[in-house]
């Protein structure tokens, strides 16, 4: 991996990570935190889908041992973050990849939720209940990746990072 894109994705985590107790929306047994589902698109636009997807599964890890997750965090991330990626790459348009985090962490996501939530934290709900505020959480969170991206604010960051991918320079 690039040191530009080790750092850009250090970055990525440490801003997914110390948000968390700061911003996230209580849903009973699970904490919907649109700043991932952002974090999601932009990683999924700029990185791809390997490094979107260890994103993901990082800021998961690192909230959970601090305390600010929940165990819900793992399957919604990671699966909208892949399915952003996926969608990004073959359409090459953030909307695609808005898309796919949608999909991934709201629907399937959401549905993965319930298996987990009922064997780990022995809570027998419906499946439905985790959908609502997994589409809100992704929602938003797309939105405001979407307009980030729409904006320009990292297009010299994302030129800088695809550049160096294609030259081969390892700087």
């Amino acid at each position: 991996m690039f040191v530009h894109h080790l750092t850009f994705a250090a970055l990525l985590i440490a801003v997914g990570t110390l948000s968390a107790h700061i911003f996230y929306i209580p849903a009973v047994v699970a904490k919907c935190f649109p700043v991932q589902h952002a974090i999601n698109v932009l990683a999924a636009v700029i990185l791809g889908p390997a490094c979107s997807v260890a994103i993901a599964f990082l800021i998961s890890l690192l909230r959970n041992l601090l305390g600010f997750g929940s165990l819900l965090a793992f399957p919604g991330s990671m699966v909208g973050a892949f399915l952003a990626a996926l969608f990004y790459k073959y359409r090459h348009t953030v909307g695609a990849a808005m898309t796919g985090e949608i999909i991934g962490t709201g629907l399937i996501g959401g549905l993965l939720a319930f298996p987990i939530a009922n064997f780990v934290l022995g809570k027998a709900t419906a499946a439905w209940f985790f959908l609502p505020p997994f589409f809100a959480s992704t929602i938003g969170g797309s939105i405001i990746a979407g307009l980030i991206l729409k904006s320009g604010a990292l297009s010299a960051v994302s030129s800088s990072l695809a550049s160096r991918g294609r030259n081969g320079n390892k700087a």
